[in-house]
């Protein structure tokens, strides 16, 4: 019996660790992927936008959990997801592009918005020509961002000494309450700032040249060249101003602009599992309502410009297959995903399902040879009982009797027995007891015979 014990407990502690196995499986598909996004500069619009993400993944439970590494600029950001300190970053590719780097969204771009006085006569850029311009810079890749452009234009950046000089150009940093004291002073004859066309920063550049204008009157400087500019400059990207956008009484602009600009991304590294970055993208999108909420930023974010799949993964500035599985609503399914996953399952969980079958034959097989052994002792004992030599033989099977009846009791407690097991079990064990008791009934009448026959032959006549 012990040995049988010793069995089923190995069989059954097997059994607990595969479908421990099989839980600990489950729960490494099921739980939440945790990624890092390194953000910079730590106080910008971009650093509130992802961390109201990060907060809204984690509200929502969703299956996708953000880290916030924030840093103290974007370049700074950048250089953390080259060095694969990061899984995810916010880059600004005309001051650093990550080398690993594939965008999943556009947060915002940021348009050169260049506006000057209408009686200053400046239309376009190359019109800037002996002009001094201020800059009101928030970023300090912005005055390369314009000295670039001044040298596709083969404008010369001059000091102040030498302002007015033909095919020249003097840069004049400003700051945003500077603008309408400079214009008025003629400090600068025309103001730029790199930021949303939508934006505050925007808006206020444009009105405080407004309000330096003797007719109150201001002009957007077109940059019309943005397509050959960024075959030489593709970190930038050429853009529009639409009309209208910094009022409707009167519009203004009263046309479309065209000028070029720069936008902040997400970037994810290249080797991030592409069903992970199609998550990621997806859930940054559903969740702009939620998001706009705590940063209007959320508003400006849109998908990359592609044309198609193959488009969008080798442009200047690739896209995140994962990224364009979402847009192009070419995300897998949940069968799709997990298909090799669900192939070894139920590989296996065949495998294992014979194994559990076998198993509960082996259970089953045992628990009959058990109860097996004990109708088979019971029915010898009715044999053995017949036969029994003497009292003490009978004895010995009675106890023996009962000591099968304790086992048998003991194992139907702790066992699932079938009524006709149970019924045959109690005949045998009937069928003993009885046995035995009409062997001593037997012996006893046997005996009290014999006394009697004794005493008549010693009180016999002639005895």
């Amino acid at each position: 019996m012990p040995t049988i014990l010793h069995r089923r407990d190995t069989l059954l502690l097997t059994g607990g660790l595969l479908l421990l196995a099989l839980a600990a499986l489950v729960l490494v598909l099921t739980r939440p992927t945790t990624l890092r996004v390194a953000v910079g500069p730590r106080d910008g619009v971009e650093a509130r936008l992802i961390e109201a993400y990060a907060e809204a993944l984690a509200r929502g439970q969703e299956d996708i959990r953000l880290k916030v590494v924030p840093f103290d600029d974007v370049r700074d950001s950048a250089a953390a997801l080259q060095a694969g300190q990061a899984d995810l970053a916010v880059v600004r590719p005309d001051v650093r592009l990550p080398e690993n780097g594939l965008t999943l969204a556009v947060l915002q771009d940021e348009a050169l918005v260049v506006a000057a006085p209408a009686a200053a006569g400046i239309t376009a850029f190359h019109e800037l020509t002996g002009k001094r311009l201020g800059l009101v810079a928030h970023h300090g890749a912005d005055q390369p961002f314009v000295t670039s452009l001044l040298t596709y234009y083969d404008l010369a950046q001059a000091p102040a000494e030498r302002a007015g000089a033909p095919g020249t150009v003097t840069l004049v940093p400003l700051r945003a309450e500077e603008i309408t004291a400079a214009l008025t002073s003629g400090r600068i004859d025309a103001v730029a700032v790199i930021a949303a066309p939508s934006s505050r920063r925007a808006g206020h550049v444009v009105r405080a040249v407004e309000a330096a204008a003797p007719d109150r009157s201001a002009v957007l400087v077109a940059i019309p060249d943005g397509e050959a500019i960024i075959q030489r400059l593709p970190e930038l990207q050429a853009m529009t101003i639409p009309a209208g956008t910094f009022g409707g009484r009167p519009k203004r602009p009263e046309e479309e602009v065209r000028t070029v600009g720069a936008s902040y991304r997400l970037m994810a590294r290249a080797s991030l599992d592409r069903d992970t970055a199609a998550r990621v993208t997806q859930h940054l999108f559903e969740l702009r309502s939620r998001l706009a909420a705590r940063t209007t930023t959320a508003n400006l974010m849109k998908a990359p410009d592609f044309d198609s799949s193959v488009a969008a993964t080798s442009a200047r500035l690739p896209n995140h297959p994962g990224a364009v599985d979402y847009f192009e609503r070419e995300q897998q399914t949940f069968l799709q995903r997990y298909e090799d996953w669900i192939y070894l399952v139920a590989f296996f969980g065949g495998g294992l399902g014979s194994a559990g079958a076998w198993l509960g034959q082996r259970f089953a097989r045992e628990k009959r040879a058990r109860i097996d052994a004990v109708l088979d002792r019971l029915l010898s004992i009715l044999s053995e009982a017949r036969t029994a030599p003497d009292a003490a033989t009978l004895d010995a099977l009675a106890i023996e009797i009962d000591g099968l009846v304790v086992d048998v009791v003991g194992h139907a407690r702790s066992h699932a027995t079938d009524i006709r097991t149970m019924s045959a079990l109690i005949l045998a064990v009937d069928a003993a007891r009885a046995a035995v008791a009409d062997c001593r009934r037997a012996r006893d009448d046997g005996s009290a015979r014999e006394r009697i026959a004794r005493v008549l032959t010693l009180h016999a006549p002639g005895a």
